[in-house]
């Protein structure tokens, strides 16, 4: 199942949430069949991609907090790896936003799965006297996905640029 998660969000990434399914079954080397049988509808399997990439980017906050020389580095790695979320995600979103009801549940999944892991690394960063205290996860969060609108449509403006500046901005002055 991952495979097929990982491939259509190759797919979405690379044509858009409308593109073939038959190009998603051959990038995940999976008939049509299997596709249709787990995801009955497009919208299934955007909701399916979309909840994937948020637990991959979810999962990565601890592990990063593990393996990163400090707290700050793994802050600012996540935070890459949320703007590389939101970045190419945002089709994913747009074309769920015309059924509200399910566009407010996967938002509020988002929410409930990744201010949990930001607030985990603000307070990791903090407490190593690396960042100011009171920062809020959800204040950094929107500010990063305000900084990202508008990223996929114009080549000239780089939202992780001004994303790594918000970053290394955080840092406790020594």
């Amino acid at each position: 199942m991952q495979t097929l998660l990982d491939a259509a969000a190759a797919v979405f990434v690379a044509s858009g949430v409308e593109a073939p399914v038959r190009d998603i079954a051959a990038k995940a080397g999976v008939g049509m069949g299997t596709i249709y049988r787990h995801f009955p509808t497009r919208a299934d399997l955007v909701i399916a991609v979309y909840r994937h990439q948020v637990d991959a980017c979810a999962e990565a906050g601890p592990a990063l907090l593990a393996t990163s020389p400090t707290p700050h580095a793994a802050l600012g790695q996540w935070v890459g790896l949320f703007v590389d979320f939101l970045v190419t995600k945002h089709g994913l979103a747009a074309a769920l936003q015309a059924d509200s009801s399910g566009f407010e549940a996967l938002h509020a999944y988002f929410l409930d799965r990744l201010l949990p892991v930001c607030t985990q690394l603000l307070e990791a960063a903090t407490a190593s006297g690396e960042i100011r205290s009171g920062l809020d996860a959800y204040q950094l969060m929107r500010g990063i996905g305000n900084l990202c609108i508008g990223a996929d449509s114009d080549p000239r403006y780089d939202a992780r640029q001004l994303v790594t500046h918000l970053v290394a901005g955080l840092r406790q002055p020594f």
